[in-house]
C-alpha cells in the first residue's frame, strides 16, 4: 500500500510540475508577444526622437496599466523611466523608477529577447531592451499574472496531490485486503497443519486448502495448489512412516518369537545334557538340537545383515552367471525338498547367462522356490521358466490376498490366511527385491486364486532367445 501511494504522489507532482512548466511557459510566450508590441508602440512616439520632456515620457499612447518604459540617451546624459499606475480613482498615472531600478533594466542585454528582471518596487517584470541611433529603449509587463495564474495551479496541484494520495490509501487497503484475504485462508490451513502433532502415532492430515483457494490461474490459487501438494506427499509420507513403525513392531514381535523359540531349545537341550552327564545318547541329541536351532538364527541374523548392507549401498559381485545352470540346480533340490509338488523347468535351447553376483542371485532363486513351497497345498504346481531377460515363478496355488499382494516385498510383511505362516520372519521376498534392485533389474509379483507369478528381469548377457523347451518332475 505504501508503494502504491508512493507511487501514485509521484506521478502526480511530476503530471503537475510538467502542467505548471507548460502553462508558465505559454503564458510568457503570449507576455513576451505583448512586450515586444509594448516596445513597439514606444518606439513610435514622437517623444522619444525628441527626448523626454520635463514631465518624462509623456507620449504613452496605447499602453496599458503596469507598462514599463525607460530610454536612456548618453548624449543628453538622460536615463528615465516609468510605470504607469491606476489610481484609487480610477484614473492613470506614471510613477517614476528609481535609480537602482534602472540600473537594473540598464544591465539587461540589448539583444531584441525578453528577460525577467526583479524590481524592487514594482516586483518581476518581462522586459526587452533595444539599441537605437539615440540611445537605449525598455518596455516590460509585470509577470504577476502569470505568476499568480502558476502559483493558483500548483496550490490546486497540491491539493488535488493529497486528495489523490488519500484515495489510493483507501483504495489499496480496500483492494489489498480484500485480494490478500485467500491468503490468509491458505495461511490458515498451513497454521492448521503446524500445530498437529505429526511426531508419532497414525496422523490424519485432513487439512486441504479448499479447491477454489487452489486454482493456480492465479498467484494465490499456485500457493494453494502448492500447499495442497505438499500436504499430500507429507501425509504418504507420514502414513508409510507410520506402516513402517508398524511393520517394525511386527518384526520385532516376530523375530523375538522366532529367536525366542531357539534360544528356549538349546537352553532345554543344554540343561538335559548337564543332567545326564553319563547318557551319551541325549548329549548326542541335545548337541544336534543346538546345532539345528543355532543355523536357525544365524541365518536370520546374515539376512538382516545382507539388508542392512543393501540399504547402505555396498555393491555386488559383477560377473557372467550361468542362469541356466543355476535354475536347473535350485528346481532339482526343490523337487527333492518338496517331493509332494510338481516342479516344472521351461528353459531355451542355448544357456543364458546374466550379469551379477552368482550367490546373491541363487538366493534369490531359492528364497522365491521356497516361499512357493511352504505357502502352497501339496499337489501344487510350481513353473520356472527362464528366457534371456531373466525368469519366473509361476505357481497354481491359493494365490495373494490383494492387500498382502500390494505390500509383498516390504520387510516383515507375513502371510495372511491365504499362505501359512509356517517358518520365516517376512524377509524372503523383500531380500529377494533389494538383490535384485542392487544388480539394477527388477522383479514383480501379479496373484490371483490359481494364478500367482513372479516375474524377475536382470541384466542380459549377450543371450538369444530360442523356442523353449519344458521338462517335468
Amino acid at each position: 500500500m505504501a508503494t502504491t501511494v508512493l507511487l501514485v504522489v509521484g506521478v502526480t507532482v511530476l503530471v503537475g510540475a510538467l502542467s505548471a512548466v507548460a502553462v508558465r511557459s505559454y503564458l510568457l510566450a503570449q507576455l513576451d508577444d505583448q512586450v515586444t508590441a509594448s516596445l513597439q508602440r514606444a518606439q513610435r512616439a514622437p517623444s522619444f526622437g525628441d527626448g523626454p520632456g520635463p514631465d518624462g515620457l509623456d507620449d504613452r499612447r496605447g499602453q496599458g496599466v503596469g507598462t514599463l518604459t525607460a530610454v536612456w540617451i548618453p548624449d543628453r546624459d538622460v536615463a528615465v523611466g516609468d510605470v504607469i499606475v491606476e489610481g484609487q480613482d480610477g484614473r492613470t498615472s506614471r510613477s517614476p523608477l528609481s535609480e537602482d531600478d534602472l540600473e537594473a533594466l540598464d544591465e539587461v542585454s540589448a539583444d531584441d529577447g525578453p528577460h525577467t528582471v526583479r524590481l524592487d518596487e514594482f516586483g518581476g517584470y518581462r522586459v526587452v531592451v533595444v539599441e537605437t541611433s539615440a540611445g537605449k529603449l525598455a518596455a516590460g509587463l509585470p509577470t504577476r499574472d502569470v505568476d499568480a495564474a502558476v502559483a493558483t495551479l500548483l496550490g490546486w496541484q497540491g491539493v488535488l496531490t493529497v486528495l489523490g494520495a488519500v484515495a489510493a490509501l483507501g483504495g489499496a487497503l480496500v483492494l489489498v485486503r480484500r485480494q490478500l484475504r485467500p491468503l490468509r485462508e491458505v495461511a490458515g490451513t498451513a497454521n492448521a497443519v503446524a500445530r498437529l502433532p505429526l511426531a508419532r502415532g497414525d496422523i490424519e492430515l485432513a487439512e486441504r486448502v479448499p479447491a477454489d483457494l487452489a486454482d493456480e490461474s492465479t498467484e494465490v490459487g499456485q500457493v494453494g495448489s502448492a500447499l495442497n501438494t505438499l500436504l499430500d506427499h507429507v501425509e504418504s509420507s507420514l502414513e508409510a512412516r507410520q506402516r513402517s513403525e508398524e511393520q517394525v513392531r511386527q518384526f520385532v514381535a516376530d523375530a523375538s518369537h522366532e529367536l525366542r523359540t531357539p534360544l528356549a531349545t538349546i537352553a532345554g537341550y543344554s540343561e538335559l545334557a548337564r543332567s545326564r552327564p553319563d547318557d551319551e545318547e541325549a548329549l548326542r541329541r541335545a548337541l544336534e538340537k543346538v546345532e539345528e536351532e543355532s543355523h536357525r538364527m544365524t541365518a536370520l541374523v546374515e539376512d538382516l545383515l545382507l539388508l542392512a548392507r543393501l540399504d547402505a549401498g555396498r555393491p555386488l559381485a559383477r560377473q557372467p552367471v550361468d542362469l541356466t545352470r543355476m535354475l536347473l540346480e535350485a528346481v532339482a533340490d526343490a523337487r527333492v525338498i518338496a517331493p509332494d509338488h510338481v516342479w516344472r523347468l521351461t528353459l531355451p535351447d542355448e544357456p543364458i547367462e546374466v550379469l551379477g553376483d552368482e550367490q546373491r542371485l541363487h538366493q534369490v532363486v531359492t528364497n522365491l522356490l521356497t516361499n512357493a513351497r511352504k505357502h502352497t497345498p501339496a499337489g501344487t504346481t510350481v513353473t520356472v521358466a527362464a528366457d534371456p531377460s531373466g525368469f519366473t515363478v509361476h505357481d497354481d496355488g491359493p494365490g495373494f490376498s490383494p492387500e498382502l499382494a500390494e505390500h509383498a516385498f516390504e520387510r516383515f510383511t507375513r502371510g495372511d490366511r491365504a499362505r501359512t505362516r509356517e517358518g520365516g520372519v517376512g524377509l524372503g521376498l523383500a531380500l529377494a527385491a533389494a538383490i535384485i534392485e542392487a544388480h539394477g533389474g527388477s522383479v514383480t509379483l501379479d496373484s490371483r486364486p490359481g494364478d500367482t507369478t513372479f516375474t524377475v528381469r536382470l541384466p542380459a548377457e549377450g543371450a538369444q532367445e530360442d523356442p523353449p523347451g519344458e521338462i517335468d518332475g
